[in-house]
């Protein structure tokens, strides 16, 4: 077994695997879950009101005494009420996104809070350095949901930003099993954070039908869309035909936003329309073929990491 790495030490958590926070699939279920495990469970904030993460949190709380946090995304309008919501519920563990995390950093740094910024490259992960993160979540574009415009790949996404930044590095996009974690850690991430692997378990609070789509993936499952007015990557159906299609043909950032329309997420991932909904998911998809309780994944995932370096060695 790897020894504790410096995440590990910060977080205390015994597995450095992080749970990522994924709108209308980790509620309060799945994070604690994958805490009670040993790992880091994350609720996401981005699909819920400041009232419902409360709710969320102290849910959290009952369930699992180990440490959990909560994932934001700064570009959303009531980002300050979500993060109040946060530091007033006693949550010292910050995920922040999508956004910039100068704006929101020293007053998550004052109230005692552990922060992480995700970014998708290099120059943004120096900028979250910069703003004072305590650690940073390296994204390649092989993740599901919004990527960087870069769209840089994970693999040489990750010994970049561990070269270019003295603060932990998490590596995440495309990461699924032990194999995944195991070159992640070989590349100098001090720990891994996983999405889609965790929205296929029974915990995760998405639809099963969502959860269908991504066992049915394949390699070539998911395609990047929307790249003028956010950049996802989702698993192909009728409606991503139609955003590819259109941005093929030149379709400007207004006519994009009327075939995204409203809710499109939660109509795919939350209320199951696998045809018309915007099924968030990364390339990893095609490496899950079970939905297992979120403490088995765990488990698994990391026997397979320790059986993988010891082979290395």
């Amino acid at each position: 077994m790897p020894p504790p790495s410096i995440l590990q030490e910060h977080l205390q958590i015994e597995i450095p695997i992080v749970q990522a926070g994924m709108v209308w699939t980790s509620g309060w279920r799945l994070a604690a879950a994958v805490s009670q495990a040993g790992a880091l469970g994350i609720i996401g904030a981005g699909s819920m009101k400041p009232e419902l993460l409360r709710e969320h949190i102290r849910k959290t709380k009952v369930a699992t005494s180990k440490p959990f946090g909560v994932n934001i995304p700064l570009l959303r309008g009531d980002a300050p009420e979500l993060l109040k919501t946060t530091i007033d519920e006693g949550v010292r563990i910050v995920f922040t996104s999508a956004g910039n995390p100068k704006t929101y950093t020293p007053e998550l740094k004052q109230a005692g809070c552990f922060v992480v910024h995700v970014v998708p490259s290099v120059k943004f992960a120096q900028k979250a350095e910069a703003a004072g993160v305590d650690a940073i979540v390296a994204e390649g574009t092989e993740a599901g949901g919004h990527n960087g415009v870069d769209e840089i790949a994970t693999l040489p996404l990750i010994p970049q930003v561990v070269d270019a930044v003295k603060i932990p590095v998490i590596a995440a996009g495309g990461i699924a099993d032990g194999r995944g974690i195991a070159a992640a850690l070989c590349l100098g991430a001090a720990g891994v954070q996983i999405g889609t692997r965790f929205a296929a378990t029974v915990e995760a609070s998405c639809h099963e039908n969502f959860k269908q789509a991504i066992l049915q993936a394949g390699d070539n499952a998911t395609t990047l869309t929307l790249r003028k007015i956010g950049n996802a990557r989702v698993i192909w159906n009728e409606w991503a035909l139609r955003a590819v299609t259109a941005e093929k043909a030149g379709a400007e950032p207004e006519e994009l936003k009327r075939i995204l329309g409203e809710k499109r997420e939660r109509l795919g991932i939350f209320e199951g329309d696998i045809q018309e909904g915007q099924l968030e998911a990364g390339q990893g998809s095609g490496l899950i073929h079970d939905i297992p309780s979120a403490a088995e994944l765990v488990h698994r995932l990391w026997q397979e990491t320790q059986s993988v370096l010891k082979n290395l060695t």
